[in-house]
């Protein structure tokens, strides 16, 4: 495994495809593959078997729930894309640089959380269709024990 000049950590291994692959459209046993979602997925592994979890409830917009254990130290936004969770597409990675991690809080857990800094302000005039006190960027809510129970519900569209 290595890492490319764009930051992009990949590997040679085995394709499981049993028609021509559909990265390449040659069939052959090897390929390049991204690994990087791999790795995220072990860091949070390893968070896991370390820490205690909060169960977080992510609701798609068309009202199906995801209830997922996210480890302590690790971001909302982390949680739900090592989850597989649609609707949050997190472009920047959690640099709080775009505004496709925007959910809707739930209105009992708007108080429980902390304030947004200017920064996430900022970046929720680019959101789609925000709400004043409801929305947020998961990129900045730290999952804590406090966090415990949240619910979250992704908005239409990410932009």
């Amino acid at each position: 495994m290595h890492e490319n000049k764009y930051g992009i950590f990949a590997a040679t291994v085995q394709c499981h495809c049993r028609e021509p692959c559909r990265r390449s459209g040659l069939r052959r046993k090897w390929h390049w593959k991204r690994a990087g979602r791999t790795i995220r997925n072990v860091a949070t592994q390893r968070a896991r078997e370390q820490g205690p979890m909060a169960k977080i409830t992510y609701i798609e917009h068309g009202g199906k729930e995801h209830v997922v254990e996210v480890a302590n130290g690790l971001t909302v936004m982390e949680g739900a894309r090592d989850n597989g969770i649609p609707g949050i597409e997190a472009d920047c990675g959690g640099a709080c640089a775009c505004s496709t991690c925007h959910v809707y809080v739930a209105p009992d857990w708007v108080e429980k959380l902390p304030a947004k800094d200017g920064m996430e302000e900022d970046m929720l005039d680019f959101a789609f269709s925000p709400d004043p006190l409801r929305s947020r960027l998961t990129c900045q809510l730290k999952v804590t024990d406090a966090l415990d129970g949240l619910v979250v519900q992704m908005p239409e569209k990410q932009i």
